[in-house]
Order: C-alpha cells, then structure tokens, then sequence
C-alpha cells in the first residue's frame, strides 16, 4: 500500500476541527514533502520524524513522500502532527497495519528518540475526537487533562515504538481513567472578613445574578480579600461549563487543575497589555478574560491599567465573547466572565478617609477618575463603597457567615432564574428582561424617577432593573418590589460618573 490516512486535530480558537493526514509513497528521487499550509513548527516534523523511525529501529522508506494536512485551507502549528505523520509513513509502506488506523486518532510531538513530548490543547482535541466516535491516542503527559472528558476513550502513550506495539497487537496502550477531582473549595472562606455589611452584601447580589462590580475604597480597607471570595460563593459549575474553562486553560498550555471544576480566578497586574488581557498574537491564543470564562477576572487598582487596555473590555462584557482578527488567522474565544473591579477614591488613595490625610486636589480627582470611560463604567451593574474600619469598630466585629451559607443563598437565587428564563438575570436582554422581571407598578415607578434623578443610560437603567430582579430573587420574591429597586439603586450610587 503506498496510500496511508491518520486522523488528528489542529487547534482554531476553541475548536479543534478534524485534520486527515495523507501520507503517499511513489517512486523517485527520495524527497520528504508537507503540504497543507504547514507553518514552520510542523515543516521541521521532517526531521523529527525521519530521526524518531530510524532511532525507533524501523526503514525510512527512500521513496518520494508526500505528506497532505486536509483540509488545505486550514493553517496547521505545533508539533502534534509528527505522531499522525510518522504513523502514515510507517503504514504506507507496510510496516504497520493500515486498517487499525481508523478506529484512533492521533496527536504528540516527536522527540529524536522517539518518546513522546505533551502537547497543547489535548482537552480540547479530545472533546471533538469523543464526539466524532474515536479514541484517541495521545502523550502520557497530556493525557491526564484530556481524561475529563466524559466517555471519551483516551491512550496514554510513552513512545511511537509503544504506539506502533498497540496497532501491530503485541502489546495493548492502558486506557487512561479519569482522575478524581477536589470538591473542597480552593478559595479563602468570607468568614475572613470582618465588618463591611455592605460590600458583602453587594458580593453576594453579584454572585446570584452574574452581575458585574466595582469596589471603591481606600488603601487596606478589604476589597481584595472580597473579590478573591467571590469565585468561592459562586455556584457549583456545570460538567459543560467545566469542560469549556478547562478547555481554555489547555489552549493556554496551562492544563488543566485537579479542581477543574472550581470557578476560575485570574488577578492580571495593571501593567497588562490588551492582548494580555483579550488575547490575540500571529497564532491567536486566549487572554485573561477566555481563562476567567466561567469565573471572575479581578482587576485590582482598575485606573492605573492602561485606558485603552480597558477599552477592548467593552464588547466582550455585554457579548460574552472575543473576536481575534489577524492578518491570516481568526479566532472566537468565549468570554462570560464576572468582573469585580477595585479602586481607591483618589490618587492618594484617602479621599474622605477619617483622618483627613488626603490632600488631592479637585483636578487631580478628576483627572483620576476620568481615566475610566464612561461607556465602560456604565456596562457595571454594581458598585459599593468599602469605607476604613476604625481600630475598635474592627475588633467588636464578629466573624460573618461563612462561604458555604452564602453560596446556599446564591445558589438558591439562580436556581429561580434558570427555571424561570433559563439563564443568570445579568444575560437578560431588554426585551427579556421585560417578560421574566414581573415587576409591580409602583417599583417601574420608582426606577423610572431615579434614573432621571441620576442621570442613568438607558443600559444604566436596565441594568438597575437586572439588579433588583436579583434581589428579589434572593429574597424568593416571585415579583419585584419598591424594596428591591430602591436596594439596587443603592448599590449602584458609587459609580463615579453616574
């Protein structure tokens, strides 16, 4: 046979669409030829793969080989396609039998030796492949990731002289079994934080309506120690939502954790570029906001980030997504993440704090807060004051309640909305939100005259109604009352150019 196909998967944002590689053999000039738009990671998989067989102990045929990555159109990277490669050549000329092939697919680099070095995105490949009815043969290394796909059939696989033992039937590749995962939560518990009734409150408003939030406050007053417990009171992750983030994480070459199943948390520093934070780069990779899908993105110190850099935040907090754009590549990321922000009040950090050391002057305030967009702070549907606690006021406050209470309450409240809209209020259209938020005469009222009052957007205003559409569901309310609108007006008062 001089004809050999393998099955294996290239990677195009959070698909991993289907690759068939056509191995030819004919007679000739001895030459080694990849087609298929292979970049430079994969034409070097000559050499790899030439080493790797003859190391291995079997022929190189001296033949014309040509290699075909189908589809054409469909860019090709890394180094997962020398195990696919070597495969085909190895069964075009007969030294492995041609038929088993298509019951497997195929993926790992190549060492000069033979074994088998992990790859990028496994998980994600492996979600297809299990789709498409295939097992799929990987590195041992990234395996284990790609064993949290449920029904998938997943061999580990040290080296290709391994991988070749299991086609010819001298020996059998193990299947992988899924590895146990932590149900403990790794987040530090709210009962840590003592005082500051109301930034817990906004917290937990937050997390039962997938709403956004900013803290504002000065220097040492708590409101990082809220934001890394929010992830921790957030409800239990779906096996679909597990799946997505842990597939983001193996795009990233992060793999994928033992508490896959645990909200993401990601806290990039201000200094971070705006392809840091969305993504992007010639072969486009997922940023902060992708791997914070499903979880909360903290962005502590929110006006020291560069101004444009928050500006690409803009679409994917009202879309849940990220388009990349390049000159021959594109990629759609998910990005329906939980946005808590932090900001001091001032440059110095002290504006209005008791001991009167602030000492900014009004343009300087100004200049300070002007370096949030309006637009931006407008998609913010909460936003709460976290004032300094006096020394005695600190040591007469109890502990709270716990993650685990709160979480029960949070859980509750979106249990009512995906049984009522079938999604968290924060992803409400107007339209939607409209039909589901049963609000009574007199709370239409009283929103209607607080956004004239504050000036509110029309986005403003609908997200005021999300919040006491959250509210009420907290309070297991079937309708939205005075009381809830006037809450959700108080949790938003602190936006600073509202």
């Amino acid at each position: 046979m001089t004809l050999a196909i393998v099955q294996s998967r290239a990677l195009s944002g959070m698909q991993a669409p289907e690759v068939a590689v056509e191995v030819h053999l004919a007679n000739g000039l001895p030459s080694f030829t990849i087609v298929g738009l292979p970049d430079t990671e994969v034409k070097e998989s000559r050499e790899r793969v030439r080493a790797a067989l003859q190391v291995a102990g079997f022929e190189f045929p001296a033949r014309r080989i040509t290699v075909n990555l189908a589809p054409a159109d469909l860019p090709k990277e890394s180094g997962r396609f020398d195990l696919p490669i070597a495969l085909g050549i190895l069964a075009a000329s007969g030294q492995i039998p041609a038929a088993k092939l298509a019951d497997y697919e195929f993926a790992g680099e190549l060492a000069l030796s033979g074994e088998l070095r992990p790859i990028r995105g496994a998980l994600a490949m492996t979600w297809h492949a299990s789709r498409a009815g295939r097992a799929f043969v990987l590195p041992r290394a990234s395996a284990c990731e790609a064993a949290w796909v449920e029904k998938a059939t997943v061999h580990p696989a040290d080296s290709l002289l391994a991988v070749c033992a299991h086609l010819n039937g001298i020996a059998t590749l193990e299947v992988q079994p899924p590895l146990p995962f932590e149900l403990a939560s790794p987040y530090p518990d709210l009962s840590d934080v003592k005082g500051q009734a109301g930034a817990r409150r906004a917290l937990e408003v937050a997390a039962a309506g997938a709403h956004h939030l900013l803290m504002v406050g000065p220097p040492g007053t708590g409101k990082s120690m809220l934001a890394a417990r929010l992830a921790g009171i957030l409800p239990s992750m779906t096996e679909d939502e597990a799946l997505e983030s842990a597939a983001l994480q193996s795009l990233a070459a992060h793999g994928a954790s033992l508490n896959w199943r645990a909200r993401p948390y990601r806290s990039p520093h201000h200094t971070a570029s705006a392809v840091a934070l969305v993504g992007g780069g010639s072969d486009p990779r997922p940023g902060e906001i992708s791997l914070a899908h499903h979880g909360v993105l903290f962005l502590d110190e929110l006006p020291e980030f560069d101004r444009k850099v928050l500006e690409v935040l803009r679409e994917p907090l009202e879309n849940g997504q990220i388009h990349i754009s390049r000159a021959a590549r594109q990629a759609t990321y998910p990005a329906r993440f939980q946005l808590v922000a932090a900001m001091n009040p001032c440059p110095c950090g002290f504006y209005g704090h008791p001991s009167g050391r602030c000492r900014c002057t009004p343009e300087q305030l100004h200049r300070y807060r002007g370096r949030i967009s309006g637009p931006l702070l407008d998609r913010i549907d909460l936003a709460v004051e976290v004032p300094s606690l006096a020394p005695q006021e600190l040591q007469a406050a109890s502990s709270g309640e716990t993650s685990a209470v709160v979480r029960e309450r949070v859980e509750a409240a979106r249990e009512r909305q995906l049984a009522r809209q079938g999604k968290p209020n924060a992803w409400l259209g107007g339209g939607e939100l409209e039909k589901s938020s049963q609000a009574e005469p007199e709370a239409l009222a009283t929103l209607t005259r607080a956004s004239e009052k504050l000036g509110l957007s029309v986005r403003g205003f609908h997200r005021v109604w999300r919040v006491a559409r959250t509210v009420a569901d907290l309070d297991a309310s079937a309708n939205v009352g005075r009381a809830h609108v006037l809450q959700a007006i108080q949790l938003r008062r602190a936006l600073v150019n509202d």
